[in-house]
């Protein structure tokens, strides 16, 4: 085109909808990405489809440490695949997912105590009353095992509407 046909058209106005509607599909779906890595009722990798990011939950429990499991030993259990370092870790949780997987699905419970739903890292964890929590932060594990029985409180409290907003 030339400068005096540019001139002659000047700033054409489609081009300037055309990218306010591309920023705000964008915007939407960005926004739609986030939401679904933060709704789901037990904290799982949205990519790999592995809860607590393939970590064994006994292993918390029977070996104390955060270990990973191995694709050899899987199950499935609340809509996510859980891994486990051996053949026995992964029987004891098929018979009792309610005790050997993290509370409050894998969030934090100290953020829950707050009214936010924050995904739990498996390398942050504390066992306490012989139930497993993640924590997001190292921070918030160390508050918790300083008063574990206020913030179980509080989260316990906020827990089941937290959960109803939560995708099934």
């Amino acid at each position: 085109m030339t400068v005096q046909r540019q001139e002659r058209y000047g700033w054409c106005p489609g081009i300037a909808v055309f990218g306010l509607l591309a920023g705000f599909f964008l915007a939407l779906c960005l926004d739609s990405a986030v939401w679904a890595a933060t709704t789901e009722r037990v904290v799982v990798n949205r990519y790999s489809g592995l809860a607590i990011e393939g970590f064994d939950p006994v292993a918390y429990f029977t070996d104390s440490i955060a270990a990973q499991g191995s694709p050899d030993f899987e199950a499935r259990e609340a809509g996510a695949v859980w891994r486990f370092r051996n053949h026995g870790n992964r029987a004891s949780f098929v018979a009792h997912p309610e005790i050997y997987g993290p509370q409050f699905g894998g969030y934090d419970p100290v953020d829950l105590g707050r009214g936010v739903t924050y995904a739990g890292n498996p390398r942050f964890w504390l066992v306490v009353a012989q139930r497993l929590y993640l924590f997001g932060r190292e921070d918030n594990r160390d508050a918790f095992a300083a008063e574990p029985a206020r913030f179980l409180k509080e989260a316990t409290e906020r827990w089941p509407a937290l959960e109803r907003g939560l995708a099934q």
